[in-house]
């Protein structure tokens, strides 16, 4: 970690940072401040100026950040709660994230830079008059903003939603069942726009120029807002069962404009300069390695993915901190709360693939139709309308991401009989663990629902690497994949270590600036504000 967590520590911000958007609407050039901060024009256009390549371009690159934004973003957190990553650096002497001793300077970045970044530019695109003169890019502005607000909304819980930007002293939060519903309206406005625009000018291509995820093709803009909704509706199997099956069957729908199902319609935002932050952590910083979950089931299940996803370990003695030669050609990731010893103990063991998966020029990945064929394998195990036979969609699902990470799946999908491998940290033994789960590859359509699920979640969760966010969200929604619990946990017993983390605290700087409102919030979230407490959609009970 480097300069830019002191930097965003000492912003301290004294209005609630929802509030700060209400800049936006009260006069749209009384504060450029901020806007100028955020959104550096070189064109020399005054910010009432509309520029819909400073505008897209700022919101769709803020959606993950640069390297530093993005550690204190996500991977400091989800990327490391799901399973996929672990850092081989003891920040703050282990007392931190990854041992469940929340680090507010860090878990308040995320919330921070979704309200004054993206939030903000969706607010002033909105001011300006774009929903009327430009329904189009309107319906893209939305899409990135359900997707950017679902990030934060499911790491907290309620949040400031549907009144930001209307005050500048408060902003009240919505409950997270609201949230969700406003971005199911949200996502409806989308879809209708960009349906009906589609009709009136076949081919046209008016945001190809400010777009960094599908170059202005707004057919696969279409696809990924009803995977998108999807996505949401699958998140609400055991609160709103109705709800969720209604929102999905709208996303199945094939008269709505389909789904994202091939490779190609893979949603990652690439180009106009910026670079993947994984790659800066994994090289130059050193700061996050393989996750030990994914190593064991990887390994286990010989996943041809796995070369592409990591880097084998550290054996050549002229290493500081190298692995013992016998090690040569291993896959090794670390365990969560691992007690990390200084730099470099950790650092031989593997980390993701920085000329594939994490290379400077790979796409920040959204979401991938690999992901979709999972969604839609599970829609069909509960019976949904139009998701199709849930063994094909299964396979599909496999196959779609070997497709994408350009290797061949060879017997993997009729493999019957690999199971997750045990974990040895050759380092500290104290570490280890057998495996946890004794879920095959290989469909069985004898076996009972929930062990079907645990197949489609485990191999989605592999699918979807190395997107973090979602993969958490998924395994705090059904429990799997099965996940080694934290090592050391410095929680003071608010965290429960079998059960794992579930959500972040808000911030510190909110019970300042913004009291009242997130004090209500809590009584919303139903639990004391921290990692311990379930967010709305995520219920103690059985998956079926």
């Amino acid at each position: 970690m480097k300069t830019h967590y002191n930097l965003t520590n000492t912003m301290k911000l004294r209005l609630s940072v929802a509030g700060l958007l209400a800049c936006v609407l009260l006069a749209v050039t009384s504060c450029t401040k901020n806007f100028e901060k955020y959104n550096t024009d070189n064109t020399g256009l005054q910010p009432s100026q509309f520029s819909a390549a400073l505008i897209f371009q700022g919101i769709q690159t803020a959606l993950f950040g640069e390297e530093g934004n993005y550690q204190l973003d996500q991977n400091l957190n989800a990327d490391c709660y799901s399973g996929y990553m672990m850092s081989p650096d003891p920040f703050r002497g282990n007392i931190n994230n990854l041992t469940y001793s929340l680090v507010d300077g860090w878990n308040q970045q995320v919330f921070s830079d979704a309200y004054t970044i993206s939030m903000f530019d969706i607010n002033y695109i909105a001011a300006v008059g774009t929903k009327a003169s430009q329904p189009d890019f309107w319906a893209i502005a939305l899409i990135l903003k359900v997707e950017t607000m679902d990030r934060v909304t499911d790491k907290y819980g309620p949040i400031a939603y549907s009144a930001v930007g209307k005050s500048v002293t408060a902003t009240p939060y919505d409950s997270q069942q609201s949230v969700y519903n406003q971005f199911f309206l949200e996502l409806d406005t989308a879809v209708t726009s960009l349906n009906t625009y589609i009709k009136a000018n076949p081919g046209a291509t008016p945001f190809q120029k400010y777009d960094l995820v599908y170059n202005g093709d707004y057919t696969k803009w279409l696809k990924f807002a009803n995977s998108l909704r999807l996505r949401l509706a699958m998140h609400l199997t055991k609160i709103d069962a109705v709800t969720a099956q209604a929102q999905a069957e709208k996303a199945l729908d094939p008269t709505n404009g389909g789904l994202m199902s091939v490779p190609s319609d893979d949603a990652g935002i690439s180009g106009g300069g910026y670079h993947n932050p994984l790659f800066v952590i994994t090289t130059s910083w050193t700061d996050i390695s393989l996750g030990a979950p994914l190593q064991t089931y990887m390994t286990g299940y010989n996943d041809p993915r796995l070369p592409v996803y990591a880097s084998p370990v550290v054996t050549n003695p002229k290493t500081a901190g190298a692995l013992p030669a016998t090690y040569a050609g291993q896959y090794i990731g670390i365990r969560i709360g691992s007690l990390i010893t200084a730099k470099p103990s950790y650092n031989s063991y593997s980390t993701l693939n920085p000329t594939t998966a994490v290379s400077s020029s790979s796409p920040m990945i959204m979401m991938t139709a690999a992901e979709v064929w999972f969604l839609k394998a599970e829609a069909a195990l509960r019976g949904w309308p139009n998701a199709g036979n849930a063994q094909t969609d299964y396979n599909t699902g496999i196959q779609t991401s070997m497709a994408q990470w350009g290797v061949s799946p060879g017997n993997y999908i009729t493999d019957a009989t690999s199971t997750q491998a045990a974990y040895t940290d050759p380092t500290n033994s104290a570490n280890s663990s057998p495996a946890l789960s004794t879920a095959t590859i290989a469909w069985n359509a004898g076996a009972t629902n929930e062990q079907n699920l645990e197949r489609i979640i485990t191999q989605k969760w592999l699918a979807m690497f190395p997107e973090g966010q979602e993969a958490w969200t998924e395994y705090r929604r059904t429990g799997y994949p099965k996940l080694f619990p934290v090592v050391t946990n410095n929680s003071n017993g608010t965290i429960d270590s079998q059960i794992q983390i579930r959500r972040l605290a808000y911030p510190q700087a909110e019970y300042t600036s913004n009291g009242a409102a997130v004090k209500a919030a809590v009584q919303l979230l139903g639990g004391p504000d921290n990692g311990g407490t379930r967010v709305w959609w995520d219920v103690a009970k059985a998956n079926f």
